[in-house]
């Protein structure tokens, strides 16, 4: 009886040599599928994050063979390269800030959607006026800078408070803030020499705050004009 036992688990292991290759490769793959998300933690927004680790559960449990749309490594070295460029330009720009007492007017922020810098109209305005002043084209002048060594789109938004505004000009704050942004660009494409393709300007009027409009201080803050370093990702949301 035990004789017949050993030589049928003989039989089974001669018939099929090989499986615990199979066992062994499985737990290679999951471990380096593990430490490829560990690295690219650091590479990648939350929500590309979010759906690796969605992708690796599902490897894990068994409900898939194969990460689905994982970003690859030249993918995610690229991100990275992107990310550190963007970091660059901020702390360049925030140098500048710093060393010309710029800091009540020139915020710099990251958003998922890109690098931010936020320029408060009176750094660049005259109030209810839409040319920029001589501070405002130096300023302008030293922004592009940091914009020339970057292949990514650029936005430039207008905003206003919720004051109305009617003058033989403007008929609303919407126009205001559509102009405003427009000479930005125009500016940067004349006098910076940024690539026109890259540009675009937009107004939000009152409809963006970042502040209440209940008080001078919120509304002075929402008077701006934002420019933003669009990430590589949302080049499939731009016209090309």
């Amino acid at each position: 009886m035990g004789g017949r036992k050993f030589r049928r688990k003989n039989e089974e292991e001669k018939a099929d040599p090989g499986r615990w290759m199979i066992t062994y490769a499985d737990l290679i793959t999951v471990l380096l599928i593990f430490f490829v998300v560990m690295y690219s933690m650091s590479m990648v927004d939350a929500k590309k994050f979010e759906q690796v680790a969605a992708s690796l559960m599902s490897v894990l449990s068994g409900r898939s063979s194969e990460l689905l749309d994982y970003p690859g490594p030249s993918v995610i070295e690229g991100l990275a390269e992107e990310q550190q460029q963007m970091e660059q330009i901020r702390e360049q720009l925030q140098k500048y800030v710093d060393e010309n007492n710029l800091g009540a007017n020139i915020q710099l922020y990251q958003q998922e959607r890109g690098l931010v810098i936020s320029l408060s109209d009176t750094v660049l305005f005259d109030s209810g006026r839409a040319e920029l002043t001589p501070q405002a084209q130096e300023i302008m002048l030293k922004v592009s800078l940091s914009l020339k060594g970057i292949r990514n789109y650029i936005r430039v938004e207008g905003h206003t408070d919720n004051v109305p505004i009617n003058t033989s000009q403007f008929s609303s704050n919407w126009e205001l803030s559509v102009i405003r942004a427009t000479n930005v660009v125009r500016f940067l494409i004349r006098e910076a020499d940024l690539d026109p393709a890259r540009l675009s300007p937009t107004g939000f009027g009152e409809y963006r705050p970042i502040a209440s409009n209940d008080n001078g201080e919120g509304r002075a803050r929402n008077r701006r004009v934002d420019i933003v370093i669009l990430k590589s990702e949302h080049l499939t949301s731009e016209p090309h």
